[in-house]
């Protein structure tokens, strides 16, 4: 029984579990949604998250068969194990990626790529890899930063400058471990990470998402994304791409979407969500799943032996 179906409540179980194996040897859990031959989504998590985060898509997109999903836990995150100290870096996320898409897509097969926040950051990352530039159709970029993060975090109510910086990523590396989820807990999420529209509901399911996430694998991330600069990679990310940010964004405001998508060579352009914050799949679950819906229509061709097979059904 699959980790979604406990935690979400729905009749939803993964067609396939398996694990993809990464350059450095690092183990990766895989989980793949709908009928074989579907076309083909990979999304990618964030920071502190799981592949649960994914929820909504995985039944919206999936559960009624028209499409495959596919989603992974990142390394330290999820059912992927942690990785040595010095396996933690944009490096490895880039590899891991290309691990993912070998294991769980056929050979020159090509689907939709989505990430939110360091998935986002993951999919930059990866953008001149050949096996990414083998499977990518299109991508969809949530959240996200491709440099700067820490300067432009918004998460405290200071004055932008050297002071701010230096105590936002003391906040965000922090050692202190999350503990339970509590009122107070939950609080501090929602003014950190989501919209002040966002439901009761959906704050909970994104604490206990974040709250699962282990303290070594959030405090290594953190110093990886502190010292960001994927500048470079957004350039090499030639496959049309869309990008999603919320107006009430902290952790990644609006500006950095702004620059990704004024510097994307193939922008499909920026959607803001006016009054979202930073957990967009889980805050706008119906935008960013039509979002997804629409790249894979307009990208992904389904094989020709799915094809052939509903040809030879009519006759």
């Amino acid at each position: 029984m699959s980790r979604l179906m406990k935690a979400a409540g729905v009749p939803l179980v993964a067609t396939r579990e398996l694990t993809a194996v990464s350059a450095d040897g690092s183990r990766l859990h895989v989980e793949v949604y709908g009928p074989e031959g579907a076309p083909a989504l990979v999304l990618a998590h964030g920071w502190t998250c799981s592949t649960l985060f994914w929820s909504a898509q995985i039944r919206e997109l999936a559960g009624a068969g028209e499409y495959r999903v596919v989603v992974y836990d990142q390394r330290g995150h999820g059912r992927s194990p942690a990785a040595g100290p010095d396996g933690y870096s944009t490096g490895a996320l880039a590899d891991d990626l290309e691990a993912v898409l070998a294991a769980a897509l056929a050979p020159g097969e090509r689907a939709v790529l989505a990430g939110h926040s360091m998935g986002g950051m993951t999919i930059m990352a990866a953008a001149g890899r050949p096996g990414f530039r083998e499977h990518a159709a299109a991508v969809l970029l949530c959240s996200t930063g491709s440099s700067r993060l820490v300067a432009e975090s918004l998460v405290l109510p200071m004055r932008a400058g050297r002071l701010r910086t230096r105590m936002t990523r003391a906040v965000l590396g922090a050692r202190a471990p999350l503990g339970p989820v509590t009122a107070l807990s939950k609080a501090i999420l929602k003014y950190a990470t989501m919209g002040p529209g966002a439901s009761p509901e959906r704050v909970a399911e994104c604490a206990r998402i974040v709250h699962a996430c282990p303290r070594a694998a959030r405090v290594a991330w953190s110093h990886v994304l502190g010292e960001l600069d994927l500048s470079s990679g957004v350039r090499e990310l030639t496959v049309p791409t869309a990008v999603v940010a919320g107006t009430a964004d902290r952790l990644t405001p609006p500006v950095l979407a702004r620059e990704i998508a004024a510097a994307l060579p193939d922008s499909l352009g920026l959607t803001e969500l006016t009054g979202v914050g930073h957990m967009t799949p889980v805050e706008a679950p119906e935008t960013v799943t039509a979002k997804l819906r629409e790249l894979v229509n307009a990208y992904v061709v389904v094989p020709a032996s799915v094809g052939e097979a509903e040809k030879e059904q009519a006759v």
